[in-house]
């Protein structure tokens, strides 16, 4: 089914501006011919050299020249030549009668509505017209048999100038007002074939009227050049294609895709304007699933073999209106028009899902491939290209992430939106506004590192530089009322909770040519900060040599980062063990910033560099402070997985606690089962280094994950805690009281303390007390809080031990 040709009907929303040109160009022209047309009734015979530019100006505009592909514009048509020529003999009336049949020819050839054929007849009368106007300045007489002078010329030259600004500037005004859009790109765009195929017709023409001076049978040698310019536009044209075709599938390619949603936005616009059924595109963003295991399994060659096979597969199901496109890779895309809803556009990726789902047979051996598909629909999520390809790519990447084939853009799952930028730019503002670090305390715990762990402070010690971290995307994040947003991660809102960041190996590198990123990085970096600075770069300003940058915005605008500790309690006892770290941002018009939004914006940026060196300096040197202070306080970390496979972690955390000489049993990692079980090998090799360190290890939120026992055994850890879910409900669910009472016991047999978080009431306090815990933290000893109301709280603390109760009977399921 062809696409009906949106030139042949009136814009919807435009109407008045629309038919306004096309009313005043269609007067304009009546009132510039009708006097000449009048004349040619009183007129004696025109010449045979007349006649027969007439007819070859018919017969060759019955076939014009119209680019292929998708879209009719910028036809070639031949009659352009003859008539200019005409006018140039014998005046605007015979040529204005001559254009006018020849553009109603190719009005029916064309298909083209009564009424745009009529508005082309009025626009080539007009050109026609002001030629005309800009001949009558010369001499005149080309047909006089007189010598042609160089007024001629010029009379001529500026006829066809003209004729060419008063036809082109027309077309383009129409199509500005037809389908809307800036002005200037759309002419600029055309304008060079324009000048291509109509000028090369316009020059043309004063060689036909030569011609026409010594014989008639002269003028038909012109259909020789009249081929050459056909065929010079053919092959421009056929250069436009191939640039908007892929070369492997010879599917269209990016670029295609990009005209083809512009088209179909602007026509679905005026339906919508309308209110009319099927007026929603659908833009399909597909990503096969297993291509890049072909790949290397089996060579790029089968790997092009395989996209060029998918290619022709999804070719015969998309319709005759649709568009495929390989945006490169192993990406396609499918723009579908005239859609009522997102039933339709998901009917279609179902098709799709169909013909990736049967294998494909590749010299006998059968290639499983199957896709991921996003979809993203006009005018509900974009009303342009970049919108609609950037929130079908979300949407891509959700289904990938739900292990589904086909899923709809949401809202909600894209973490690009304008806001979170928004809240990424404020979350760097609030990093690099960290005021200079002072002086470096140290703690009065003797703290002492392994021999081989430990740096050497000797004089012949060169400075070491601070170890970068890099950003990457992370998953398994948690926040403190248990929710999970990524791999590895929690922070707390109102309860307990945690955070993380990915990093990159270590290596020596100067000091960032960034003055201020510089200051941020050395005040993190004690040792780095203890170092001689780099001798290329001039030395950091202080307080008495002043700023040497511009100062950042004030803090105010963008409020400021805190770490508030949850004190973990010894159940048996009331002894305050340990804290754990948590992450807070209070915004100034945000309020408190949501812990799953703020490292789910970090994670995905470099911000989580500076986000890292903050929350890990600020620990270490708050356990400093406290230790200096005569209070002995372990502090818990979640690292991420990713940490965890690199290694240099360890490092890092060595560079710490030497330089704030904090000892390495009062800093305590947790890793999630995820993490551990992402990569065991690597794994087990960064956590055996920090048991080498001294630093202890807990499994946290055991219960949730699939780690096995085997790696439970092997993994030196000093503790497991026990996850929120089931404390929480331990109360009152037999299941969750058997998981606690069994990840207990467990724990127990392999020598492990155990942890358990969220504890909100006396009862679940007595229970795990009852079930052999050995600490708990949560709402029932204490909130979050910061630094300074921590020591406040342990100056009032008194500890407090459960006494056996009736009431801690852990409630036992039946037998089913």
């Amino acid at each position: 089914m062809e696409t009906a040709d949106p030139r042949n009907s009136f814009p919807g929303g435009r109407e008045g501006p629309f038919l306004g040109l096309v009313a005043g160009v269609i007067a304009l022209a009546a009132l510039a011919s009708v006097a000449s047309l009048v004349d040619l009734v009183d007129r004696p015979g025109l010449p045979a050299a007349f006649w027969t530019m007439a007819v070859l100006a018919v017969g060759c505009d019955a076939r014009p020249f119209v680019p292929s592909g998708r879209r009719q514009t910028s036809a070639v048509f031949p009659s352009t030549c003859f008539t200019f020529a005409i006018l140039l003999g014998w005046g605007l009336g015979p040529a204005v009668l001559v254009q006018a049949v020849a553009v109603a020819v190719s009005g029916v050839r064309l298909g083209h509505a009564p009424w745009r054929t009529t508005f082309n007849a009025a626009q080539y009368a007009c050109a026609l017209a002001a030629a005309y106007l800009v001949l009558r300045l010369g001499p005149g007489g080309l047909f006089d048999g007189d010598r042609l002078g160089w007024t001629d010329v010029l009379a001529v030259g500026g006829a066809t100038v003209t004729w060419f600004v008063v036809n082109y500037g027309l077309v383009s005004t129409a199509l500005r007002l037809r389908f809307g859009g800036r002005w200037w790109p759309a002419v600029r765009q055309g304008l060079p074939f324009e000048l291509l195929s109509t000028g090369s017709l316009l020059l043309l023409a004063p060689v036909l009227v030569t011609a026409a001076r010594a014989s008639a049978a002269l003028i038909p040698l012109v259909l020789v050049p009249l081929f050459a310019v056909y065929r010079m536009a053919h092959l421009s044209d056929e250069q436009v294609q191939l640039a908007a075709l892929d070369p492997l599938t010879g599917l269209p390619n990016r670029k295609a895709l990009l005209a083809e949603v512009a088209e179909q936005v602007h026509r679905h616009a005026e339906r919508v304007a309308r209110g009319e059924p099927g007026a929603r595109v659908a833009l399909l963003l597909i990503d096969l699933d297993r291509f890049k295991n072909v790949n290397d399994a089996l060579g790029h060659a089968v790997g092009d073999r395989l996209l060029v096979e998918v290619g022709a597969r999804l070719a015969g199901v998309v319709g005759d209106r649709d568009l495929l496109a390989r945006l490169g890779g192993d990406e396609f895309a499918i723009v579908a028009g005239g859609l009522d809803g997102v039933d339709e556009a998901r009917e279609l990726a179902g098709r799709v899902v169909a013909a990736l789902t049967e294998p494909v047979s590749l010299d006998g051996l059968p290639l499983d491939v199957g896709g991921s598909i996003g979809i993203a629909l006009f005018p509900d999520h974009g009303e342009d290209y970049a919108t609609l390809m950037r929130h079908a790519d979300v949407a891509m990447y959700d289904a990938k992430h739900r292990n589904d084939t086909v899923a709809v853009y949401a809202a909600e799952s894209d973490h690009n939106s304008a806001e979170r930028l928004g809240l990424l730019a404020d979350l760097r503002r609030v990093l690099e506004n960290r005021p200079e670090a002072g002086r470096t305390v140290r703690g009065g715990d003797g703290a002492a590192l392994p021999p081989r762990l430990a740096p050497d402070d000797g004089p012949d010690r060169a400075p070491r530089p601070g170890v970068d971290a890099g950003p990457g995307p992370a998953s398994g994040t948690r926040t403190g009322s248990g929710t999970r947003t990524g791999s590895g991660i929690r922070t707390g809102v109102g309860g307990t909770g945690r955070w993380w960041l990915p990093r990159r190996r270590s290596r020596p590198a100067p000091a960032h040519p960034d003055e201020l990123l510089n200051r941020i990085l050395t005040g993190a970096d004690p040792v780095r900060r203890h170092g001689a600075a780099p001798a290329h770069l001039p030395p950091a300003p202080t307080p008495d040599t002043g700023p040497a940058a511009t100062p950042p915005a004030p803090a105010a605008e963008v409020g400021e980062i805190t770490m508030y500790y949850q004190p973990q309690v010894a159940i048996a006892t009331g002894e305050v063990v340990g804290v754990e770290a948590l992450l807070r941002w209070r915004h100034p018009r945000r309020g408190m910033v949501d812990p799953e939004e703020l490292i789910r914006v970090a994670e995905q940026s470099a911000v989580m560099r500076l986000l890292t060196y903050r929350v890990i300096d600020d620990v270490v040197a708050q356990l400093a402070k406290w230790s200096a202070a005569g209070t002995t306080l372990r502090a818990a970390l979640n690292v991420s997985v990713r940490d965890l496979h690199t290694g240099e972690i360890v490092d890092r955390i060595a560079d710490r606690l030497a330089g704030h000489g904090v000892r390495p049993d009062r800093l305590q990692l947790e890793i999630t089962e995820g993490a551990l079980m992402a990569d065991p090998r690597r794994v087990l090799a960064t956590i055996t280094r920090l048991h080498q360190l001294g630093v202890a290890i807990s499994l946290d939120d055991f219960g949730t994950g699939y780690s096995s026992l085997q790696h439970l055994r092997r993994l030196p850890l000093s503790e497991v805690k026990v996850d929120r879910s089931f404390v929480l409900g331990m109360a009152g669910d037999a299941d969750d009281a058997a998981i606690v009472r069994s990840t207990i016991e467990l724990a127990g047999a392999l020598g492990l303390r155990v942890v358990a978080e969220g504890v909100e009431d006396e009862r679940t306090w007595r229970l795990l007390y009852a079930a052999g815990c050995d600490a708990a933290q949560g709402w029932f000893y204490a909130r979050p809080m910061p630094a300074e109301e921590l020591t406040a709280w342990l100056a009032r603390y008194r500890p407090l031990s459960p006494v056996p109760s009736p009431d801690a009977e852990i409630p036992r399921r039946h037998a089913r």
